[in-house]
């Protein structure tokens, strides 16, 4: 059973490991909120359970009511495995799971949150209950703690949160190398910059957009994409009067949500994420698939994502004058563009192919089912 906050979400980062265990024998279930993706999900020939869970939602009562939930539907479809996906499914999904013995839990960490953005220094009583949570949700005996980068593995470990026998590092959700190929640059003038993720100011927007407004101020000829769309249920989101100001100012294009992300890389030359934190953003590892050159922050996650000077390069966090710079040197130099580009191609063969992350998937299913190991609590 996949336990995921966002039908949407399960479809665009985890379908391909579900049809993975399908086809290995597993009956696959997804727990999600409900929405208007969910028939997608069922026509997959998966059984579908609406769980109820906000996003955003800050009541204890509500929140509450979701471990109780998650604990009755584990209680009652008793899955051998659970494999728990995002921040709350992990940390709600995984004290249910220790609560319901289930058998098995695979937690994937695809990112800490804010809370980890934080700078250290003193006392932090928000960052002290969210590890204690974290202990409890991954303290599962039979269990595997899937990260996509060292930087959070090393933080939850030296935590004690998790331990070494539990850890597993895969790079990212996979791309399929079949669906994002290499396609010839377009033709310049102008150069594309290409943003793709969710309008969220930890995403790194207000620098790309800042970064837009520097180069055309300077009259370079850059055209700045930015494909994604505001997300209300979390609260760095921008909003929709910004996006409309952004497009009314014309440093930007919103292109909105959008499902053709490798034809938008086809047209685009440069792909640029200026982020806080990831756990391994799908975006470069799409845009690396796609032949083309990556501008991103030097950060945990994004750093993880390319090989720094030789598929992609680094900017520092949160500045949006050292972003602009990066993009308008790459627009200058066809030749390092191409080289970057063939680099990050080739890093997506060795590393991001969705083949080798279903393979390790599957590896990591099949252990846990192993009925010579130990119960679990």
């Amino acid at each position: 059973m996949f336990i995921v906050n966002n039908p949407a979400f399960f479809l665009s980062h985890r379908l391909p490991l579900a049809l993975a265990a399908q086809a290995d024998g597993f009956d696959v279930h997804v727990a999600t909120m409900d929405g208007d993706t969910v028939p997608v999900i069922r026509g997959h020939g998966m059984m579908h359970h609406v769980i109820p869970m906000s996003r955003s939602g800050r009541n204890p009562v509500r929140e509450l009511g979701t471990v109780w939930a998650l604990y009755r539907l584990l209680r009652r479809v008793q899955p051998r495995v659970v494999h728990l996906v995002t921040i709350k499914p992990v940390l709600y999904g995984g004290i249910a799971a220790r609560l319901a013995k289930v058998h098995g839990m695979v937690a994937a960490i695809s990112g800490l949150g804010f809370v980890f953005m934080r700078k250290p220094g003193g006392f932090d009583p928000l960052r002290t209950v969210v590890v204690t949570l974290y202990r409890l949700a991954l303290g599962h005996r039979n269990s595997r703690v899937i990260f996509q980068n060292g930087s959070d593995r090393d933080m939850l470990l030296n935590a004690g949160v998790v331990r070494s026998r539990q850890v597993v590092l895969v790079r990212g959700a996979g791309v399929d190398l079949d669906a994002f190929t290499v396609q010839p640059q377009p033709a310049t003038p102008p150069v594309v910059a290409l943003m793709v993720g969710r309008l969220l100011r930890d995403k790194g927007v207000y620098e790309y957009v800042e970064a837009a407004r520097l180069s055309q101020r300077r009259g370079a000829p850059v055209t700045w994409l930015l494909a994604g769309s505001p997300d209300p249920g979390n609260p760095a989101s921008v909003t929709d009067a910004e996006v409309a100001q952004w497009n009314a100012e014309g440093a930007v294009q919103c292109l909105g949500e959008r499902h053709d992300i490798a034809e938008l890389y086809a047209n685009a030359h440069v792909a640029v994420l200026p982020s806080y934190r990831e756990g391994l953003p799908r975006s470069l590892i799409e845009a690396a698939a796609c032949g083309r050159a990556v501008v991103t922050t030097d950060v945990p996650g994004c750093r993880d994502a390319i090989e720094p000077n030789v598929s992609g390069m680094l900017v520092p966090v949160q500045n949006a004058q050292a972003l602009a710079d990066m993009v308008l040197r790459l627009a200058d130099d066809a030749p390092l563009r191409t080289r970057l580009g063939e680099a990050g191609r080739d890093l997506a063969v060795r590393a991001f192919d969705i083949r080798h992350v279903q393979a390790v998937h599957l590896e990591v299913y099949r252990d846990l089912t192993d009925g010579d190991r130990a119960s679990t609590q």
